[in-house]
């Protein structure tokens, strides 16, 4: 595949940015053969200091992702500073070598501007507005305070204000000053000070310039639950994009819609679009079109083979199995016969232990109920975290969600009174299907309360009008089942090895054999992506989607604690978010 111009822009972007830190933290590095390119590469000229480098070549590695990207706001970061670059190195080090590639690579990008048109937040460029001036405030004020405490005076008079300025500018982005220090330790841990301020400031700002779009939840919430009406019964997961963090896009006609969340660049799609099938290539459309404007990586997680084939057909995406959803037949289960017998020995075990269930719509709960079940599902999770997103609802209680089932387990003890000690939480699926959520057991209960709870389920379900329940998926469950056939290839069985390994640290075994005990239909789910160097990306904006992967926000974390704090006295908890049936 020939490569892109703007993917050519960013990697000598980030290759110019690396020379620049390299030789600015290595002697070593600066004396080697790379200091013959010196002349050749913008910001290693011989005058420039090595700070002054390593503040060149920070900003270069920030902007090479976003030019990679295509993004507008990196381009035109990546053509003022190279034209900076190309006047300084030209008029004050006379480094003319150096000042000319500046110039022809600030030429080569505005020659190919038109390649670079994705946009960033529409809020990042007065975020970073006011990060740059609020946080370079702060910097230049300690700066002042620094550069006081430590310059010397010089022929016995103080040092002015202009020149405590003039110092701390320079030391900022990383060049020498006009005042001198009392030995040249004390000089270097002022210049590393100021330096290590002028990169948080321009790190952050840079950041918040160029970072991905995070958009609002659309206001299309009736708009989805009147497709969900009509078209809900296609897809277990299709109740699942009423997620509070998903965007939303209709087709031209309304009859079919999209939702999606993006994490690190990547635009997450969980099952198929919900409505008419046959309105779904103009959703599709209309999804892929907003991933073009925006440089955003297209993936869909868990859909159906039919939504796969119109992925394909429409978007000229590939697909590859991910695994099986488990369905069981309510009208056909039972706990009788030889294959059920570990399953109806575990329930009757359970029950004469004094456990009972309780299972009833969301709408028929008292608040107090939803409460008491919300702090006990949270206290329950495994995880500090809640996990989920493709099976996952994100709320529980929520008076919207009123044909919800929940499904309780109750613990009589010796004074009589009955304790909850496990729960499972359905969606709708359609009008006769439901589908897992949420399934939260105390630590402390005997084994077999899920057991016991999906069975006490499946035996409510045709009072309650539903005929069919999705469970959890088994992630690559065919390479499982096939991996311990007699007679499976080396390779399968090394695959099924590989999972079974994996499985110390995510449920993949584990689930799949939960799931097999109610012996259920298996349907396959599929992702879809756009090529195969894009997996790796795609599998790491999942793990963070699932919340296997938790990076820090410590802005986002400061509001949480913060709007905890202020409401807990006043009002009832914000609702806990619940995780998906992979909590089991």
């Amino acid at each position: 595949m020939k490569p892109r111009p703007a993917a050519i822009a960013g990697h000598t972007c980030l290759l110019i940015g690396l020379l620049d830190i390299a030789t600015a933290v290595s002697p070593q590095v600066r004396a080697s053969r790379i200091e013959r390119m010196a002349p050749y590469v913008p910001g290693l000229s011989e005058d420039v200091t090595g700070a002054a480098a390593l503040v060149a070549g920070v900003l270069l590695v920030l902007l090479a992702r976003g030019l990679r990207r295509r993004k507008r706001r990196a381009w035109e970061a990546a053509v003022a500073l190279l034209a900076v670059s190309a006047l300084v190195q030209s008029l004050r080090h006379h480094a003319f070598v150096a000042a000319a590639v500046s110039a022809l690579l600030c030429a080569g990008l505005v020659w190919l501007r038109g390649e670079f048109h994705a946009l960033s937040d529409p809020r990042g460029r007065t975020r970073a507005l006011g990060n740059l001036l609020l946080l370079g405030t702060v910097s230049v004020g300690l700066g002042l305070l620094i550069v006081g405490v430590r310059a010397e005076h010089e022929a016995g008079r103080g040092i002015s204000f202009t020149d405590r300025f003039q110092q701390v500018a320079s030391g900022l982005v990383g060049m020498e000053g006009p005042l001198a220090y009392d030995g040249e330790g004390v000089g270097d841990a002022v210049q590393a000070s100021l330096l290590a301020l002028g990169l948080l400031t321009a790190s952050t700002t840079v950041y918040l310039a160029l970072r991905p779009v995070r958009l609002a939840p659309a206001d299309g919430g009736a708009r989805l639950r009147a497709l969900l009406v009509r078209e809900g019964r296609r897809d277990s997961l299709g109740y699942f994009a009423l997620r509070a963090d998903k965007a939303v896009l209709f087709s031209a006609t309304g009859k079919a819609a999209v939702a999606y969340r993006v994490v690190s660049g990547v635009a997450l799609v969980g099952g198929d679009p919900v409505g008419d099938p046959e309105a779904w290539p103009g959703a599709i459309k209309e999804f892929l079109e907003q991933c073009a404007r925006h440089a955003w990586t297209p993936a869909v997680m868990g859909c159906s083979e039919l939504g796969a084939q119109i992925w394909m057909r429409e978007g000229g995406l590939k697909v590859l199995e991910l695994g099986d959803e488990a369905i069981v037949d309510c009208a056909d289960f039972s706990l009788a016969g030889r294959t059920m017998r570990n399953v109806r020995q575990m329930v009757n075990r359970i029950e004469r232990s004094g456990y009972s269930c309780q299972v009833r719509r969301m709408r028929e709960l008292t608040d107090e109920e939803k409460l008491q079940l919300r702090q006990a599902a949270a206290t329950w999770r495994g995880s500090a975290t809640e996990r989920g997103f493709s099976m996952a609802l994100g709320r529980f209680g929520d008076p919207a969600d009123g044909d919800c089932v929940v499904v309780t387990a109750h613990q009589r003890v010796a004074d009589g009174t009955r304790h909850v000690r496990a729960l499972l939480h359905f969606v709708p699926w359609g009008e006769d299907g439901l589908s897992l959520d949420l399934m939260r057991r105390d630590r402390t209960a005997e084994p077999g309360l899920n057991e016991l709870l999906i069975v006490a389920a499946l035996r409510a379900a045709p009072g309650l009008g539903i005929g069919r329940i999705s469970l959890n998926f088994a992630v690559f469950r065919a390479a499982l089942a096939g991996g311990e056939r007699i007679g499976a290839g080396p390779v399968l069985r090394g695959w099924r090895g590989l999972l079974v390994f994996l499985s110390r640290w995510f449920q993949i075994e584990s689930l799949y054999r939960f799931n097999a005990k109610f012996r259920p239909q298996w349907q396959p789910r599929f992702v879809v992506y756009p090529t195969a160097r894009d997996l790796p990306r795609i599998s790491w904006a999942c793990l963070q989607a699932e919340a296997f992967v938790v990076l820090p926000h410590p802005a986002d974390r400061l509001r949480q604690w913060a709007g905890n704090h202020s409401t807990a006295a006043q009002r009832e908890p914000a609702t806990s978010a619940v995780g998906a049936g992979t909590n089991a």
